[in-house]
């Protein structure tokens, strides 16, 4: 009997140690969004802490975001693996026209709708699997009904102080093992806001680029604090670049079109054109290619494959295209607005334009140490998620495993 007890007490340490090894080795993942950090701002010297990120980790030499490059649409594309087409979200703004309903950033209650969302995230694909998410304000992570969402989230607030924001995802790391999420999503706009307003070369910029930089450092101290920093893979990317704009380059449509004739969704570095007479569109796509000059016009059926933006209903008849660094208005009136001060940076453009394209630095355990590699690609970042957690993807992605597993230990 005595025997017994012993192996019994043998097995049961065995058995609990086991357990707890397993607690330990579970994979663990941030991942960071400094919304339009451009791919070549790390190269100005005001990053030193990506740049020990980068040292200990991987870093690409860009992020290349899906068409078009714009906020919603590509923060979308990264959590579900999706083109733009397939995920719903065709732009930061856009309408169904069959119901008149409209989809807008900063509208709280479109955001906030599922119906305008498909696709899997990858919180829905984890949760499915027993894998406990979170978000601190990332596009998307706020829909209902509540099994859209993370397990943890915050309506976004952009009056929430950085370091409470950080110290919100370091709160839910503390959480009792059983309660922790595995993946969190965490999002700063500042580099996006001064990019628009005062252009990629500005002072404002430079002084946001430390600013988000800092964050990464206040993060990254708060691991060491609650004993996680060797346990945690860290992700920051960035959703798109930016390019500098002027006033001297605007392109007014109504010059070559009749503006009563067509209903005009987006502007800036791409428009779409729903042609009220359908008789009419050969007449209207005609009058615009023979002025077509620092901007390109398209057919929807003859939008170029490389875009993969041709399979929405609310896309519209025709699609207009600017040179980066152009941007496409309605009328005087639009112009003279952005003649004003206050637009000095865009983003949209062709998601090909290395102009467009973002950051992309990892490290921590999952992850090789000190590896350079070429571009990458955001629709990727959903498989890759999924390798490092262990779970079953999503079937229909469009992203590709094994365009980004070979970053991988």
């Amino acid at each position: 009997m005595r025997k017994f007890m012993v192996v019994f007490i043998l097995m049961a340490a065995f058995y609990a140690a086991t357990i707890l090894q397993a607690a330990d080795d579970k994979p663990y993942v941030i991942v960071v969004s400094f919304d339009g950090f451009r791919w070549d701002y790390t190269d100005r010297g005001l990053t030193p802490n990506l740049d020990r990120l980068m040292d200990r980790g991987v870093k690409a030499q860009s992020f290349e975001p899906v068409f078009p490059s714009k906020t919603f649409p590509n923060h979308y594309s990264i959590v579900t693996g999706l083109y733009t087409p397939n995920h719903g979200l065709i732009s930061n703004h856009f309408r169904n026209p069959y119901t008149g309903e409209e989809y807008r950033l900063g509208d709280t209650v479109s955001v906030r709708q599922a119906k305008w969302y498909r696709g899997e995230t990858i919180w829905v694909t984890a949760q499915r699997q027993g894998v406990k998410t979170a978000s601190f304000f990332w596009p998307g992570s706020e829909t209902e009904p509540g099994y859209t969402h993370p397990t943890y989230f915050k309506y976004y607030d952009g009056s929430i102080p950085h370091k409470e924001r950080v110290d919100g995802v370091i709160e839910w790391l503390s959480l009792p093992e059983e309660q922790r999420p595995q993946l969190i999503f965490l999002y700063f706009s500042d580099t996006d806001t001064q990019g628009h307003r005062h252009g990629p070369d500005s002072p404002q910029l430079n002084a946001a680029i430390k600013l988000v930089d800092r964050q990464l450092g206040y993060l990254q101290q708060r691991l060491q604090e609650i004993g996680m920093a060797e346990q945690v893979n860290t992700i920051v990317l960035s959703d798109h670049g930016m390019s500098s704009v002027t006033p001297e380059r605007l392109i007014r449509i109504d010059r070559f079109v009749d503006l009563s004739r067509v209903t005009i969704d987006d502007g800036g570095p791409f428009m779409r054109l729903s042609v009220k007479d359908p008789y009419k569109k050969d007449d209207v796509l005609e009058a615009l290619q023979k002025q077509a000059e620092h901007f390109r016009v398209y057919r929807k059926t003859d939008i170029p494959n490389h875009w993969h933006y041709r399979n929405s209903p609310f896309i519209g008849d025709l699609l207009l295209v600017a040179d980066v660094g152009w941007s496409l208005v309605k009328d005087a009136a639009e112009a003279k607005r952005l003649q004003k001060p206050g637009t000095r940076g865009n983003h949209g453009y062709d998601n090909h334009a290395l102009d467009m394209h973002g950051i992309f630095v990892a490290a921590g355990p999952a992850f090789k140490e000190g590896y350079r590699t070429g571009t990458l690609h955001n629709i990727d970042v959903y498989p890759l998620l999924v390798d490092i957690l262990g779970l079953t993807p999503n079937p229909m992605i469009d992203g590709k495993a094994e365009r980004i597993r070979f970053i991988l230990k």
